[in-house]
């Protein structure tokens, strides 16, 4: 990407904003800036979708199959595009020192997300919303919220106890984390998608399939972020103890203390950030359907 236009509008989102206020944990200034760098992957790689491309499923499964690829064999095999090349480049930096089980989920996660577009795409071209169950199994992958929180992790650098990770507790945080993030990021992308005909919005399905006028959807909305942060904070007090009970160490509680900490700092950054950023435009400043979502075709 090296329009001016093209780099305008990506400099108004604020990658960097994002990344300090979503990893108040990093340690240093190379963990901030991978994280940064990673979001910017994010927001540039979706936005590829949003126009002819997003609209044909099976050219989307093969495309990102190339990044499924890189995931698992990040040694170069060809020159590819400048988002192969770019998140070839992040992917290494990711896994430099990290744990081995960090490394595993890691790779799930970032499969999980490339593998969910071509679902998307299939949604797309339905032309309705799908039920709820089946949005959120796309959703969950295509929002890449795993991989902001296992980044989390990598920029603290900490490596949560197993026993404690899989804990019900700390599971359901983080689904609610993901969630949370997705629901929020619908409500604020709303406009933009509703006016191109994208139906993976958590307002738009909800509305859909229970019959609400758009207020209602919205604030029903509301209401399910609430119930999920509540439920957020009661697990979280009870982590504690969890923890005392498998016997950790006072360093693995302190672990497992900051992890929790990780991904609600990310629920409260990613708003912070999607308040100020001016990446979400109003309905009347959105590129028709027939149109390209994006300044510059980077794949």
């Amino acid at each position: 990407m090296d329009g001016p236009e093209a780099m305008a509008w990506y400099a108004s989102w604020d990658m960097a904003g994002l990344a300090a206020y979503g990893y108040p944990h990093a340690r240093d200034a190379d963990e901030l800036t991978l994280c940064a760098d990673a979001m910017a992957f994010f927001f540039l790689f979706d936005d590829q979708f949003d126009g002819p491309l997003g609209r044909r499923p099976d050219e989307v499964a093969r495309t990102c199959q190339l990044f499924i690829d890189a995931v698992h064999d990040p040694r170069p095999s060809g020159p590819g595009s400048h988002c192969l090349r770019a998140f070839r480049e992040l992917w290494d930096r990711s896994l430099d020192g990290a744990a081995a089980g960090w490394k595993a989920r890691a790779a799930h996660e970032w499969e999980y997300y490339f593998a969910t577009y071509a679902h998307e795409a299939i949604n797309r071209c339905r032309g309705l919303p799908t039920d709820l169950e089946r949005f959120l199994e796309v959703r969950r992958g295509m929002s890449g919220t795993g991989v902001p929180v296992s980044l989390g992790e990598r920029a603290a650098r900490i490596d949560v106890p197993p026993a404690a990770f899989h804990s019900p507790q700390l599971r359901i945080m983080r689904t609610i984390t993901v969630d949370v993030t997705l629901m929020c990021n619908d409500v604020y992308s709303l406009e933009k998608e509703a006016a191109r005909g994208d139906m993976d919005n958590f307002v738009l399905v909800v509305e859909h399939e229970n019959a609400l006028s758009r207020a209602e959807a919205v604030e029903r909305t509301r209401r399910v972020v609430a119930e999920r942060c509540a439920r957020f904070q009661q697990l979280a007090e009870e982590v504690p103890e969890m923890c005392t009970v498998l016997g950790l160490t006072v360093a693995e509680q302190d672990t497992v203390r900051v992890y929790a900490e990780i991904m609600a700092a990310w629920i409260r950054g990613y708003h912070e950030w999607e308040t100020r950023t001016l990446r979400y435009l109003t309905a009347d400043e959105v590129v028709p359907a027939t149109k390209p979502g994006f300044l510059e075709a980077l794949l």
